[in-house]
């Protein structure tokens, strides 16, 4: 009998304890949503609301100063039409297609040296690190210094060998290769990557390699750089989106012209000026989305090609 009223008594509390359960986790739900306002409140004003608004205004002639009115997609083939913003989506192509493998080239085989055992290995990273921590600003005076046609070290180095140094910056022809070739100041960030891939590598790979007879390109080509594709994978993305948005550099070297003629007038920088030299914010979103668009593209085709070239530790 005493049973049977325990039970019964148990029965009766249980609804209880279940709302008690329920109040409570709504009670952390209310907690979690008002700790965590701050953030949702800053992202929906400040990433969301900007981003619809920008859809909207691609389909308008918004600027500052005037709401404009609906054009439909007339901002679209205005572009289509604007031998500027060819010559801009042409130039952070070539940029991008040349500047992101050379960058991985070249950080690939620095960083194969830089793990190599040697005395002093420390002080070497160091000193190929130290140049990508240069805000980017500082670095383009420096190489404005350098690539000077007429007192520049570069030109001046060349000279003693018996080169003539080319304009540099100053010419159309050579104004890009230069570009390129002041993106490698800061390839110290890629190069900390790719150490960190090489020292992932299993060195029973080597051990095994060594056994079979393996010399050091054959466990280069067959171990060291298959496995360091995922890495390589990483920084190609990454670099892509990175260079497509190629702003502070060319922006600073010629003071927002893109000068020489157009040679270094790249997508952002004339995004930028549609939207804050001429006012026209709807004609600059439009660009907007459409630099999404293209970088969307080259992001997913290069998914796509993964699977021939990229090799994961312990998948076929």
């Amino acid at each position: 009998m005493a049973a049977n009223e325990n039970v019964a008594t148990t029965l009766k509390a249980y609804p209880q304890t279940k709302l008690k359960s329920s109040n409570y986790k709504r009670k952390m739900a209310l907690y979690g949503l008002l700790f965590a306002s701050p953030w949702i409140i800053g992202i929906l004003v400040f990433s969301a609301y900007p981003l619809i608004m920008s859809i909207y205004y691609s389909f308008t002639t918004y600027s500052i100063l005037d709401h404009g009115k609906w054009v439909g997609f007339g901002n679209y083939k205005e572009l289509m039409s604007d031998s500027t913003f060819k010559i801009s989506i042409y130039n952070t192509l070539y940029y991008t297609f040349i500047s992101v493998p050379l960058n991985i080239a070249v950080g690939v085989g620095l960083a194969l040296l830089l793990n190599t055992k040697i005395k002093g290995q420390g002080i070497y990273r160091t000193l190929f690190f130290i140049p990508s921590l240069v805000p980017a600003v500082a670095t383009t005076i420096i190489w404005l210094w350098l690539l000077n046609p007429q007192f520049g070290l570069v030109n001046y180095w060349l000279e003693q060998i018996g080169i003539p140094g080319p304009p540099w910056l100053g010419d159309e022809s050579w104004s890009k290769p230069s570009l390129i070739l002041m993106s490698l100041w800061g390839v110290g960030q890629a190069i900390v990557i790719y150490l960190a891939g090489l020292q992932d590598i299993p060195q029973d790979y080597y051990e095994a390699a060594d056994i079979d007879g393996a010399n050091t390109v054959r466990k280069l080509r067959h171990i060291t750089l298959p496995l360091m594709t995922p890495v390589i994978f990483f920084n190609l993305i990454m670099g892509v989106i990175g260079t497509m948005q190629n702003f502070v550099l060319p922006y600073t070297l010629t003071n927002g012209t893109g000068s020489p003629a157009d040679s270094l007038m790249f997508y952002v920088m004339y995004l930028y000026q549609n939207a804050f030299l001429y006012l026209k914010m709807g004609y600059a979103s439009a660009m907007a989305w459409i630099l999404f668009l293209i970088v969307v593209v080259l992001t997913a085709l290069i998914f796509i090609s993964q699977k021939r070239w990229v090799h994961y530790q312990g998948k076929e």
